[in-house]
């Protein structure tokens, strides 16, 4: 047993051809909002939405680190590059993006917190206020298309980034916020406060976790809402769990897995039919890039979530017996979490308050698949 631990390591030599074939992974090319496979990477520029191009390059080989991924953008984050000191290092990729996914954002102190909040158009918005809450793991960002759109036809909109998550403040569990659900609901009605919304507002709400949160405090408010928006969201006890979620509230292995840097980016992705573009990918992935706050705040939130008693306290307050504000469900049919079926169970025990418009096309988050839609959809409601 001695001579083979101390044995010289050998070196495995291969073939140039044999590594194209292993890191010659399929990744996609977008065509408009479809997908195909392709054997050529893809770099996409950061332009106009209506002026968006892309230019193929041949693999040249590159290297598979960590793990495999077919998202072209994922994969310049976990692979190493042929010369390392020049492009792929965690400092540079910040360096690269730490200004980008900002748009209409600014930093708003609310109570002993601080908050990203984006905000378009005025408070002389002649068709009143918007709210846009996110669920977890993204950000407001996916907002940023809907809320511009919809300041143009006259709303005042708003789009925070829940504490603990996106560019807002993320407290370490115990100093102060312990990321419960009551917490959370907390801290958002400190935050109307502070921006001045005047009641009743328009509510739009998406998501898993932070996302149901908001509807809970609809719930608790609903003097304060005149409709409510709800995008793709859990909604029912039936609703099925993602495995990402499930897999952060098992000990230990949910440590290593809040801190994948490519986690939202993937979770989108799974969610939904297309690959974002880099420039998108490069904001969702930016917080878990800085530093590992973020990542420890979506494991304290999930594990610190009863998601039993919360689809329960949603399906039974939004009946018919408890809830009359009028409620849409503008609800992407290609959801790889949520089906369509959801949404219907959710409209049967209230069809005269709650009413539903499918988004084909759009997939978990039909806000940054498809936000002209959702858009069309919002107005014709608000």
């Amino acid at each position: 047993m001695a001579w083979t631990l101390f044995s010289p390591p050998h070196t495995l030599t291969l073939p140039s051809s044999a590594l194209n074939k292993i890191a010659g992974i399929n990744c996609y090319r977008n065509y408009g909002r479809r997908s195909e496979r392709t054997k050529k990477f893809i770099t996409a520029s950061a332009t106009d939405k209506n002026n968006e191009k892309s230019t193929e390059q041949e693999d040249k080989g590159y290297t598979p680190f960590g793990f495999v991924t077919d998202n072209p953008s994922s994969r310049s984050a976990i692979q190493l590059p042929e010369t390392p000191a020049e492009d792929g290092n965690v400092g540079q990729m910040l360096y690269r993006i730490e200004d980008k996914g900002k748009e209409y954002g600014s930093y708003i102190k609310s109570g002993e917190f601080v908050w990203f909040v984006r905000e378009t158009g005025s408070p002389a918005s002649r068709r009143g206020t918007i709210v846009f809450l996110h669920g977890a793991p993204t950000q407001s960002y996916s907002y940023r298309v809907v809320m511009s759109q919809m300041s143009n036809a006259g709303f005042h909109c708003f789009a925070p980034d829940w504490i603990g998550f996106g560019f807002s403040d993320k407290p370490q569990p115990g100093y102060g916020f312990d990321y419960t659900e009551k917490e959370f609901r907390e801290e958002f009605d400190k935050l109307l406060e502070v921006l001045e919304i005047k009641s009743p507002f328009f509510l739009v709400v998406q998501g898993f976790l932070v996302g149901s949160y908001g509807l809970t405090w609809a719930l608790k408010n609903p003097s304060k809402i005149s409709k409510l928006a709800i995008l793709n969201s859990p909604l029912t006890i039936s609703s099925p769990v993602p495995g990402l979620f499930q897999q952060l509230r098992i000990p230990l292995f949910g440590e290593f897995t809040c801190q994948n840097a490519v986690m939202a980016e993937r979770f989108i992705e799974a969610g939904s039919q297309y690959v974002l573009k880099l420039e998108k990918a490069d904001v969702y992935r930016l917080p878990y890039l800085a530093s590992s706050g973020p990542g420890f705040a979506l494991l304290e939130t999930a594990r610190k979530a009863n998601f039993r008693e919360i689809l329960s306290q949603i399906a039974d307050g939004f009946a018919s017996e408890r809830w009359e504000k009028p409620v849409l469900l503008a609800w992407g049919i290609s959801d790889k979490y949520l089906p369509q079926s959801i949404a219907e169970e959710f409209q049967k025990r209230n069809p005269s308050a709650v009413k539903i418009k499918l988004i084909e096309g759009a997939g978990h988050m039909p806000q940054e698949d498809w936000p002209e839609k959702v858009v069309d959809a919002l107005r014709l409601f608000f």
